[in-house]
């Protein structure tokens, strides 16, 4: 994402009491044997904590989930040292927190080839199940994590519920936002959408205009090494609050840039000039850093090959019972080259390409599912946004006079969905075809919170058909318009959104103003995205704040407002 962007609108705000939440959600999961998990145990004879950046799991499967830890087994065996000899790591999982009864257990080999990273899938377990996980090694234990596997492929849970966030740079902020989450224990996962992790130097990308680092990145440059990916996942993992929303939930991952560099694209990236660094190692540097230090799995057996480059495949798909699908996308791999502003015909390209044609084919024989909910975790929006949209009726005329027009208007953002409308079409073609009902697009990247409609034609809505819903999460840190502009809170944001709503009118909801998270739950009847905001992103105890909900009810393919959050 290039970064001159965005967030979201207030109203009246209910304020959320991070001790009230902790005790209503234990009272309620008492059944799930939600208890506070126990301190890691002191090793005996060393000062040294082998488990410094806490545990994680991910990817929820009924019978399975993956989980995570990095062992530093020596002083000198940092992250992305390379130092160190391989160890054996023994875990164990229980159903209970005091693991009085062992589901299972077992041990894994690590060592300084996948930087002393432990990630294993623990398979032969029950649906729907919370459990219990924890490490040990030369007589020292980790602090122990929570997990929940998914609802078995036929069940009919009557809910699920995930956290939302995306765009998490650690030089703009606290990540206030992953405390209030880990309060939380009405969750059944959480959903990362992208920018887990930034890219830049100090100074380079921080806090506000001015670029202030209320944390200063580790190592002190822009990440182009393998070193420099593993140290700079290292410090994000030691930050306290994301350590504690890893430790109590299974978290649901993608990539979008900033996990590589800024706007990337299957050969290159916006800040990896020509002759800077050779952007094929930069990006196979990141993604093996990527696959070390996040709990999700990396099929490099089904890697894709595209443009004579072998890819892993992070794009997925986790079924929760009858009641919902999720594919989680990767929109960088495979894309082609961004078009220049110059070029805003090009975006019309049918030979350009923002998914791959493996990965769309992949994507619309999934909208098939006989889930009731399709649920598209998606890095970069794909609802239209432009200013002056035209009836198509004038398109034609007008481009044989300018030949400027992408076919649906002036798109303002050539680096999500509108600056590679030939997949969108398909896409949305495809949805209608088949007659397909309960889309839903789950997006971040943007810095800003959005509620849309997705028109087949944005010029006629509302009274033409849509193909689903869009919902985007604002960011828990990264900057938006306000603090790009130094402006007050509701001030020049309110002008920008109401332009842009008047010329979009399928966008029914619009914050540039704030950062925090959402919550996504999906019952039969309906899903529903409720917002929620941060105070001062310089405060680590800031409070988080409930503004809006949409929600989509079944069958209807639109949004409408709800007064209230589940």
């Amino acid at each position: 994402m290039t970064h001159s962007s965005t967030t979201h609108s207030s109203t009246t705000q209910t304020q959320i009491d991070r001790r009230t939440l902790i005790v209503a959600g234990l009272a309620a999961s008492a059944g799930a044997g939600v208890v506070a998990l126990p301190a890691p145990a002191e090793a005996a004879g060393t000062t040294l904590n082998h488990f410094q950046h806490g545990v994680a799991s991910g990817d929820p499967l009924p019978d399975r989930v993956v989980i995570w830890t990095r062992v530093t087994p020596t002083s000198e065996a940092t992250p992305g040292s390379g130092l160190g000899e391989e160890i054996l790591v023994r875990w164990e999982m229980s159903p209970t927190a005091d693991f009085s009864r062992i589901t299972a257990k077992g041990s894994q080999q690590t060592g300084p080839d996948r930087d002393h990273t432990v990630k294993l899938d623990v398979t032969g377990l029950a649906p729907e199940t919370w459990y219990f996980y924890r490490f040990t090694y030369n007589g020292q234990t980790s602090r122990v994590g929570r997990t929940r596997t998914a609802p078995a492929a036929d069940a009919t849970p009557e809910n699920v519920r995930f956290g939302v966030v995306s765009c998490s740079n650690l030089q703009a902020g606290w990540f206030a936002a992953y405390r209030h989450l880990a309060a939380r224990d009405d969750l059944h996962a959480i959903l990362h959408l992208g920018d887990y992790l930034y890219e830049y130097a100090p100074g380079e990308y921080g806090n506000g205009m001015n670029n202030d680092d209320v944390r200063p990145h580790e190592p002190a440059h822009e990440m182009r090494t393998l070193a420099d990916y593993r140290i700079r996942h290292a410090q994000y993992k030691r930050d306290v609050d994301l350590a504690d929303a890893h430790a109590h939930l299974p978290w649901i991952v993608t990539w979008d840039d900033h996990e590589s560099a800024n706007d990337a694209w299957l050969l290159g990236a916006e800040n990896n000039e020509p002759g800077e660094y050779d952007w094929i190692e930069r990006k196979t540097n990141a993604n093996q850093a990527y696959d070390e230090w996040m709990p999700l799995r990396v099929d490099g057996t089904a890697a894709v090959e595209t443009d004579g480059h072998l890819h892993d495949r992070i794009y997925r798909r986790l079924r929760f019972g009858t009641l919902l699908e999720l594919s989680m996308l990767d929109l960088r791999s495979y894309r082609s080259e961004q078009v220049a502003r110059t070029d805003l015909a090009g975006v019309d390209d049918p030979d350009r390409t923002i998914t791959g044609d493996e990965q769309l084919e992949w994507l619309k024989q999934g909208l098939l599912t006989d889930a009731q909910w399709k649920i598209v975790g998606n890095p970069v929006m794909i609802a239209p946004v432009t200013f002056g949209a035209l009836p198509k009726s004038l398109i034609s005329p007008v481009n044989d006079v300018t030949g400027l027009l992408p076919d649906n208007g002036i798109a303002y953002n050539v680096d999500q969905w509108d600056g590679y409308t030939a997949d969108r079409t398909e896409l949305f073609e495809h949805i209608r075809n088949n007659a397909i009902t309960d889309t839903v697009f789950v997006t971040g990247d943007i810095h800003s919170a959005w509620a849309c409609d997705l028109p087949y034609d944005s010029a006629v809505y509302p009274l033409g058909k849509t193909a689903g819903v869009e919902f985007v999460a604002t960011s828990v840190t990264s900057n938006n318009l306000k603090d790009i502009l130094g402006a007050p809170r509701r001030t020049v944001s309110v002008t920008v959104e109401n332009i842009i709503r008047t010329a979009n009118r399928h966008v029914r909801y619009l914050n540039f103003d704030d950062h925090g998270f959402s919550v996504l739950d999906v019952t039969r009847n309906r899903a529903q995205m409720d917002w929620y905001v941060i105070g001062e992103r310089r405060d680590p105890n800031t409070p988080a704040t409930w503004t809006r909900s949409y929600a989509t009810a079944t069958g209807s393919n639109r949004l409408h407002h709800v007064t209230e959050p589940v």
